[in-house]
């Protein structure tokens, strides 16, 4: 025996939750303190597009086409992106995957690698105050500084604190029926994936109605526990 030790494979982690759930800023934190590697689907596609892998050449031929990647092409390309040294302490995995059969073509991928899925988190909350939460944003266009009706309005109504502009700016589809519209989606599509990570015991669920800081100590206490 030299001593030596089986190398450890990297952990994969899930982060699932609606639009405005806030896995977004729950995963950069994710990054400082574990040194994990959040991998969005939008993000990945533009990396291999941008660097003309193989896989990024198919994806730029669909897309230009008008049709939408296949999702052995974004296996491809996730597979690529694994093998990136960068992603030698572990990922985080935004918005990827979706549906149950993304969900098996992953695991059949990770099981290739010697990887698993360490843990699959949702993030819950609750559909008519994620509705208020959403559709009550608004950013300065000059600045960027986000504000809310109700959570952080304004000092001085219409003036941004920060840079004292005027011009106020909301997304097009920040508003409650599109809101509405968009956690129905995230629920039909997504329930059945809470089903399959449960059936794997890989599911945790974490309340995100909460302070970011709460949210991000619950989360804490998983990512190290899964990746212990």
């Amino acid at each position: 025996m030299d001593g030596s030790k089986t190398p450890v494979a990297a952990p994969v982690l899930i982060l699932l939750g609606p639009p405005g759930a806030g896995k977004g800023t729950q995963a950069r934190m994710l990054e400082e303190t574990h040194g994990l590697v959040q991998l969005s689907t939008g993000d990945l596609l533009r990396a291999a597009v941008a660097a003309g892998t193989e896989a990024g050449q198919r994806a730029k031929a669909v897309m230009e086409a008008g049709d939408l990647v296949s999702d052995e092409i974004v296996i491809a390309i996730l597979r690529d992106r694994l093998a990136d040294a960068d992603c030698a302490q572990g990922v985080i995995l935004d918005g990827f995957p979706r549906t149950t059969v993304q969900a098996e073509a992953l695991d059949s991928l990770l099981q290739a690698n010697g990887q698993r899925i360490n843990a699959a988190i949702s993030l819950e909350v609750d559909d008519a105050a994620m509705v208020d939460r959403i559709s009550g944003r608004f950013t300065c266009g000059g600045c960027g500084e986000g504000y809310h009706d109700t959570f952080k309005p304004t000092a001085k109504p219409g003036v941004c604190d920060h840079c004292g502009g005027t011009e106020m700016k909301r997304r097009a589809d920040d508003n409650a029926e599109t809101v509405a519209q968009r956690l129905a989606a995230y629920h039909a599509q997504t329930a059945p994936l809470i089903d399959y990570y449960a059936g794997q015991g890989a599911l945790s669920r974490i309340p995100a109605m909460g302070a970011i800081d709460q949210i991000a100590a619950a989360l804490d206490d998983v990512v190290t526990e899964a990746t212990a």
